[in-house]
């Protein structure tokens, strides 16, 4: 067998052995995608089926709230167990409305979400917002601040989701403000929007004051259900990254304990 028989067949077999590790590696990548889409149908059937259970429990738990009403209404007041028994129907009332919240929390996360973009004006939308929750921040003792930025920002997004996003995000600063200050924000306690533009991408940042983020626990926050605040549904931040996420978006925290968080929602600018 000559030299330029021997150099083919070599040449041949380095061929078919490129070819073989490609083949692999595209088998595998295939086997991949095979998996996680299967998974992905599994978790689409699994949020079907949850959001259905969620309304068929929603429609009972109604019926339970209305007869407690009537039950309260009927009773006589010159009952000497009067005052227990409404006292006692008031908790069961209030625990079914924390029931139903917690219940449509869930049907707004698990559901579908369409967007409607169009173009906004960030700092306009962050103006409102600060007219809208100043109320509630005033009870709490803390300054909210806005800082606009230097030229209009404009977006396409749905302004009604980036608001709930921004919302969901300054009350989780005004709950971890009124945890260091034991209720309300004290001396000095500020929650700051902001809002900014790099690289074709608009940033709106949510500082507080607050008590800080564990370093252990900054992985964990954006989980769904995952909440360190008493009576918190966990739901809040999940549900922000959810729509940053749906926007082609991110969102990024940066916390130091016994200082305060910086939550910085990117929207992409002509998505």
């Amino acid at each position: 067998m000559g030299p330029f028989t021997l150099g083919l067949l070599a040449g041949w077999a380095s061929s078919l052995s490129v070819a073989a590790v490609a083949a692999g590696y595209f088998y595998r990548r295939f086997v991949i995608l095979e998996r996680r889409a299967r998974q992905a149908e599994r978790l689409a059937e699994l949020g079907t089926l949850t959001g259905g259970l969620a309304h068929e429990i929603k429609n009972p738990l109604s019926t339970v709230q209305l007869n407690l009403q009537l039950l309260v209404e009927d009773l006589d007041p010159k009952n000497p167990a009067y005052g227990r028994v409404v006292n006692r129907l008031n908790i069961v009332q209030r625990e079914a409305s924390r029931l139903r919240d917690i219940l449509d929390d869930f049907l707004r996360y698990a559901g579908k979400i369409e967007l409607e973009r169009r173009p906004v004006e960030l700092n306009d939308l962050l103006e409102e917002l600060v007219d809208f929750f100043h109320p509630q921040a005033q009870v709490q003792k803390v300054q909210l601040r806005l800082r606009r930025g230097a030229e209009p920002i404009v977006a396409r997004v749905d302004p009604k989701l980036v608001k709930q996003a921004v919302l969901n995000l300054m009350l989780n600063g005004l709950q971890a403000i009124g945890d260091k200050g034991g209720g309300d924000g004290g001396p000095g306690a500020e929650l700051i929007l902001a809002a900014s533009q790099h690289d074709g991408e608009a940033v709106i940042d949510v500082i507080d004051t607050g008590r800080g983020i564990p370093p252990e626990t900054l992985d964990k926050i954006f989980q769904a259900y995952y909440s360190t605040k008493k009576g918190g549904t966990g739901l809040g931040l999940a549900m922000a990254r959810r729509i940053a996420e749906e926007h082609g978006g991110t969102i990024t925290v940066s916390s130091e304990p016994g200082k305060g968080s910086d939550f910085a929602l990117h929207l992409p600018m002509g998505a």
